[in-house]
Order: C-alpha cells, then sequence, then structure tokens
C-alpha cells in the first residue's frame, strides 16, 4: 500500500521515462550496473564478472535462450539450496520426507507434470520430422 501511495504523483515521470529512446537508456543502466557492481566492494572484478556475464546473456539470447530462467536460477539457487539441506539435516538424510509430506509431493508432482507439458510440443515436433523424412 506504502509503494502505491509513493508511486501514484511519480507515474508520469515513469511514463516520460518509456519515451527515452533505448539508445540512451541502455548505456545509462549498464553504466549505474557497473557502479552497483564496483560500490559492493569496490572491487574491479565485480565489474568485469558483470561484463562477462552480460556477455554470456548475449550469447545466450541470440541462441534463442530466456533469460528469466536464469535469473530466477541465480537468486534462488543458493537459497533453495540452504533450505534443501537443512530439510535433509532434518531428516537425516532421508530424501523420502519430499515424498511422504502433502504440500512438497504437490510441488513435486506439479513440477514434473510442467515439465512434461513443456517438453510434448518439441517432441511431437522430432517425432513428425522423424516419420516425414522416412516417408
Amino acid at each position: 500500500a506504502m509503494l502505491v501511495v509513493i508511486n501514484l504523483p511519480m507515474i508520469g515521470m515513469w511514463v516520460k521515462l518509456l519515451t527515452v529512446p533505448y539508445r540512451f537508456l541502455a548505456p545509462a543502466i549498464l553504466l549505474f550496473c557497473c557502479i552497483g557492481a564496483y560500490s559492493l566492494q569496490n572491487s574491479t572484478f565485480h565489474v568485469m564478472q558483470v561484463a562477462a556475464f552480460g556477455v554470456l546473456g548475449y550469447i545466450f539470447m541470440r541462441l534463442g535462450c530466456e533469460g528469466a530462467p536464469f535469473l530466477l536460477g541465480l537468486v534462488l539457487g543458493p537459497q533453495m539450496e540452504e533450505y534443501f539441506r537443512r530439510a535433509m539435516l532434518l531428516s537425516r538424510g532421508d530424501a523420502m520426507v519430499f515424498l511422504e509430506r502433502p504440500i512438497s509431493l504437490g510441488l513435486l508432482i506439479t513440477t514434473a507434470l510442467l515439465l512434461v507439458l513443456m517438453a510434448l510440443p518439441s517432441i511431437k515436433k522430432a517425432r513428425e520430422q522423424a516419420f516425414q523424412e522416412e516417408g
């Protein structure tokens, strides 16, 4: 609610920001990213790391990979690993704890179904191409 109150008077500024051409906006964003990376530990290594990941991101973008899953993995990966280790410690190394609890079982089943649904179009396409080559 507080963000709404703060941002309502700023709507005009955000709309004007959208009119700024990308050729001016992109270098400014890049500059602020580099300043933020440098300010973390006053190290140019972090700036070079940002540049390397930027190049890697550009390569992945050209290859047709989506950026959102990579970003989610980068942000949520360490947290997921920590909670996985905690669950393994609490269950004394028994991975069946994920199948015995209804919430985790439901999430695992949903994840498996979504993976299958995501893979089905590419499997169908590969099968159609294989049958067209034979016939």
